[in-house]
C-alpha cells in the first residue's frame, strides 16, 4: 500500500509547476510536522551560499532517501519531529547566523527551500529586513 503524499509535499509539487500561491506554501510549511535528522547532539544542517539550512523531511520515505546517502552504515538515523513554525520561529533565530529551512532535499524534483527572508523567518533575523523590505505584510 502506497503512503499518501504529505500535504506540504503536495504544495511543493504545485508550487514547482507554478500552480500555487507562495503564501499558501509557507502556511502549509508552518503547519506541517517535519522530520529533522539529529546528529552530534543537534539538528542536521548544511551551509551553502552563506546560509545555514536546517534539513527537514515531509515523511519517513523522504527521510529514508536522505539517510541512504548520509547515514553511517546500517545505523538508523535519529530524528526529531518538529512543527515547521517552531523551526523557523524559534530554532532559526537561536542559531545566530542567517538560516533557513530546506525540505526534502533528497527528493528529485521535490525539494523546496525556505530562505531567511521576511515572511518566512522572524523579521529580526531576516536577511532582507533592513533592505527596504515591506515588513508590514501578514505572515502566512
Amino acid at each position: 500500500m502506497q503512503q499518501p503524499k504529505a500535504a506540504l509535499a503536495e504544495r511543493i509539487a504545485e508550487r514547482r509547476t507554478g500552480d500555487d500561491d507562495p503564501r499558501a506554501l509557507v502556511g502549509e510549511m508552518r503547519r506541517s510536522v517535519l522530520l529533522v535528522p539529529v546528529a552530534d547532539g543537534g539538528l542536521w544542517s548544511v551551509r551553502s551560499g552563506g546560509v545555514r539550512w536546517i534539513c527537514g523531511f515531509t515523511d519517513e520515505i523522504a527521510l529514508a532517501r536522505f539517510a541512504l546517502r548520509h547515514a553511517s552504515g546500517d545505523q538508523p538515523m535519529d530524528y526529531a519531529a518538529l512543527l515547521g513554525a517552531r523551526i523557523v520561529d524559534e530554532i532559526v533565530p537561536a542559531l545566530g547566523e542567517p538560516a533557513g529551512l530546506a525540505v526534502d532535499i533528497a527528493t528529485e524534483d521535490g525539494s523546496m527551500f525556505f530562505p531567511p527572508v521576511v515572511g518566512i523567518v522572524p523579521d529580526a533575523v531576516a536577511v532582507d529586513a533592513g533592505a527596504g523590505a515591506d515588513t508590514r505584510g501578514a505572515r502566512a
